[in-house]
Formats: C-alpha cells, sequence, structure tokens
C-alpha cells in the first residue's frame, strides 16, 4: 500500500474505462476492461487492466463484475509554480495556497515560475499533469 486518501466503493460492472480503480492499493486509471460471461456454475467475471496514476506502472485486477471495489477518490487542482530545484518543483494551489513538493513531469514542457499547472491528488500523492 503506497498511498491512502479518500475512497467510496463502487460495482465492478459500473467501471468503465478511464474511470479510477485502486489495485493492490494504488490509484490506478482504468485502460481496458474485459468482461466474461457467467459459466455454468459462476458468475461474470471482469479483467481490468489500469495504469498507476502515480507511478506510471501496468497492474490488473480480476473480480467478479457483481461484486464491490475500492474507487479512490481523486482531487484534481490548479496551481502555479514557486520554484524549479532540479527534478523537484514547488507548487502553491492556488484556491487554498497549500505548497507542495513534485516530482518534475517528464511529459509536460515548458515549465518555469510563475507558470500555471494542473495537477492530481490522492492522499500524499501528487502529480503535475499538464501546463495550463
Amino acid at each position: 500500500m503506497a498511498e491512502e486518501g479518500e475512497k467510496k466503493f463502487e460495482q465492478i460492472s459500473f467501471l468503465r474505462e478511464g474511470n479510477y480503480l485502486l489495485i493492490d492499493g494504488f490509484a490506478c486509471q482504468i485502460r481496458e476492461i474485459e468482461r466474461s460471461k457467467p459459466g455454468k456454475h459462476g458468475a461474470a467475471k471482469a479483467r481490468i487492466t489500469g495504469i498507476g496514476v502515480f507511478d506510471d506502472q501496468k497492474r490488473t485486477l480480476m473480480k467478479s463484475t457483481g461484486s464491490d471495489h475500492e474507487v479512490p477518490i481523486v482531487n484534481r487542482g490548479s496551481a502555479q509554480v514557486v520554484a524549479i530545484m532540479g527534478d523537484v518543483i514547488q507548487i502553491m494551489d492556488t484556491a487554498s495556497y497549500e505548497t507542495f513538493d513534485v516530482a518534475k513531469p517528464k511529459d509536460v514542457q515548458g515549465l518555469t515560475g510563475g507558470a500555471e499547472v494542473e495537477y492530481l491528488r490522492y492522499g500524499s500523492n501528487i502529480r503535475v499533469i499538464r501546463k495550463k
């Protein structure tokens, strides 16, 4: 378990691609859902493939479609870049004025001091996803 934040429970059959799901305690975004038909003695199953929101690791989950599973409440926010210190950037939330030290994203180009960014947050994990 790498992270801990708010979560709710949702039935597997209601999940869609693009939704978030906790797999092995990590917040993942669902990339693919394969559903199997119920057999003679069993319930329908779903094989869910997700990519970690904060670590980009591929994870899979196999579960009955009628069962409930944990869904993380991932918050999205806007922030301003305060400082860039090598591989770490410091951002300040524009609504609450909280500051966070975050790993510098490799896929977001042109980050400078004062730039507005959008970030995802779940528990103590924060990731900058794009520049505004």
